[in-house]
């Protein structure tokens, strides 16, 4: 049995009496309106001995009968006066394996109660028990389905705290998984939880963390991404600098490279911190295929990356600009199909990239049903209603649905958010200087990449600056026995990631 006993100076409001009625009647005043507060009373003779507070729907009422309720009226038909002070005999009443705790203080209770555990007051005791019979309606372990693998395990975190940490416990069977609860909202007053590995993380790293989450001042956290705002660097940067995965084993394997993670109760999104550019570009399946393949099919995605950010710009500096770049055939064949377009290219980029980002938007607010088939319609149909109008040219159409194939290319779907976003001024520095302008604006991102600094890591390591024994996990997934060393910016020293082999 957990025996758990708190007591300090409290002030008056705070204070339990011995009088039930009065402990009670402070309860119901407190939770005025809340018709999902109910309260059973314990009566022997027709004199309420106990009475049992909890929220409907967040214990388990067959438990409270069986457990807490049937003891408390047998101990009381035994015992031919109140126990008074006596809360060790009290607490033996209940079976062993029932999680029982003592306090002193109303607002513990009050909000012990809110948290779902079941409040037994008693006649004639300045303190209160509290049973955790917690059991809440929750959906099953599903697949994760923003991070999809070929192969890999099926299961996701969901809305449970307890069964996102137990997620981790299954696969870390080690003591130096630390999990550390605090809570976060003056209001939702919402438990978290942060994960590092002892001996991995840097102490700095993990300071700085429980820093910024302590200095949270919020009414409420709704999900994940509240904390996210609150702690990351830079909020006007248009790069993740948060990573959130679904994945337990993304997080685990994170923990393992020395990065702490941070669960929220009733998120199925853990947050990891910090990430760096490159581990947004990783995808699960680079380290569960060979790595010959995983490094080709890297080469394909890191390409399509670019390919979703240059393309449209490229299209519009050199037609516009360029022509004397582009082959000759293909410059007549260019300008037969731009003959009649009354918009420069520069405009029929935007337009088609604006009309294409509203038919994603829509498939995602549809019905899941119907999204898909609206969205693939809606493109069909427009772009050969705009290309038969005359309003916008066969290469534009062809340029922006290239553009939006390879946006799906992108493992981390913020990230691919964020090149999307940049897609537009880098097309207008297109339409204005031409490959000047796009060079000018891949000069800036750079320089704010290489400045950027989440919790103190370099978003570009290990290229900038330069770790040479990092490097083959980057622009190739080498063999793992090959993968020897954690990053330095996260890990104690210079970790192996395991020994070597003994020859």
């Amino acid at each position: 049995m957990e025996q758990q006993t708190t007591g300090s100076r409290q002030d008056e409001s705070d204070v339990l009496y011995p009088d039930l009625k009065d402990n009670v009647g402070r309860v119901q005043l407190e939770l005025l309106n809340c018709s999902d507060i109910m309260y059973r009373n314990c009566s022997i003779d027709g004199i309420t001995r106990a009475t049992l507070i909890y929220v409907e729907g967040m214990c388990d009422i067959k438990a409270v009968d069986e457990f807490v309720l049937q003891p408390l009226i047998e101990h009381f038909r035994r015992s031919s006066e109140v126990n008074k002070g006596r809360d060790v005999e009290l607490k033996e009443i209940f079976i062993p394996s029932l999680q029982v705790s003592i306090v002193y203080g109303m607002k513990a209770a009050l909000k012990a109660i809110l948290r779902g555990e079941t409040a037994i007051f008693t006649e004639g005791n300045a303190f209160v028990m509290l049973a955790n019979l917690i059991k809440m309606e929750q959906r099953s372990i599903e697949e994760a389905t923003s991070e999809k693998v070929v192969r890999g395990p099926r299961d996701a975190f969901m809305e449970s705290l307890q069964t996102n940490t137990s997620l981790l416990r299954r696969r870390i069977h080690s003591s130096k998984l630390k999990l550390e609860r605090m809570t976060i909202g003056s209001i939702t007053d919402t438990e978290i939880v942060i994960g590092y590995m002892e001996g991995i993380v840097k102490e700095s790293l993990l300071k700085e963390v429980r820093e910024r989450l302590q200095k949270i001042q919020i009414d409420g956290v709704i999900h994940s991404s509240n904390i996210e705002e609150y702690i990351e660097d830079d909020s006007f940067s248009p790069f993740p600098q948060i990573q959130n995965t679904e994945r337990p084993d993304v997080a685990v394997s994170s923990l393992l490279e020395g990065k702490v993670i941070i669960i929220t109760d009733n998120t199925p999104f853990v947050l990891i911190v910090p990430m760096t550019y490159w581990s947004g570009l990783q995808a699960v399946d680079d380290y569960t295929d060979r790595f010959m393949y995983a490094t080709f099919v890297r080469w394909i995605r890191y390409t399509f990356v670019h390919v979703s950010l240059l393309l449209p710009s490229l299209y519009v500096a050199l037609t516009t600009y360029h022509l004397q770049v582009i082959p000759t055939p293909l410059v007549v064949s260019i300008a037969s199909a731009r003959e009649g377009v009354p918009l420069p290219a520069v405009i029929e980029a935007l337009i088609m990239e604006f009309i294409f980002e509203g038919l994603r938007e829509a498939g995602i607010r549809l019905p899941q049903q119907v999204g898909p088939a609206v969205s693939i319609a809606g493109a069909l149909v427009i772009g050969q209603a705009v290309v038969a109008a005359g309003i916008i040219s066969t290469p534009m159409v062809i340029i922006v649905s290239l553009t939006g194939i390879a946006s799906f290319a992108f493992p981390l779907y913020n990230l691919g958010t964020a090149y999307r976003m940049l897609r537009f001024p880098l097309l207008i520095a297109a339409g204005i200087l031409g490959f000047y302008g796009i060079v000018l604006f891949l000069i800036a991102l750079s320089v704010h990449m290489v400045m950027l600094k989440p919790f103190g890591v370099p978003y570009m390591a290990p290229y900038a600056p330069l770790s040479t024994d990092n490097l083959s996990d980057v622009f190739v997934r080498a063999p793992k026995p090959k993968m020897r060393m954690l990053m330095p910016w996260l890990a104690q020293g210079k970790r192996e990631r395991f020994p070597k082999r003994r020859k």
